[in-house]
């Protein structure tokens, strides 16, 4: 699966979704797209997953008709994402598209 990873997302994460495709939206130059633009994008080049830490993008944009899904986790704090990524892989597995996962941590 092609995910992505936007500006808040720790890098570290990457090594625990072996198995998957990720890139992180800096590496792409979209670090100051806002959220709709980002999806767009991200849209574009075929990713099926955005992971974010931006507990606003599900109240700020349409997902309906989306090909893309969102998780969001409620920390950036690797400390603390890096004690739950076996529940944000499952998440991120689960996801489809126009809908979005909140992982609590």
């Amino acid at each position: 699966m092609k995910i992505l990873f936007d500006h808040g997302t720790p890098a570290p994460l990457r090594h625990h979704l072996p198995e998957h495709s990720v890139d992180r939206s800096a590496e792409n130059g979209w670090e100051m797209l806002e959220n709709g633009e980002l999806i767009r994008k991200a849209e574009e080049d075929g990713y099926s997953v955005i992971v974010t830490t931006d507990k606003n993008m599900r109240y700020q944009q349409n997902l309906q008709g989306r090909t893309l899904a969102i998780v969001v986790l409620q920390s950036p704090a690797w400390p603390r994402v890096r004690l739950r990524t076996e529940e944000i892989r499952s998440a991120i597995e689960e996801a489809r598209p126009g809908e979005v996962t909140e992982v609590s941590i």
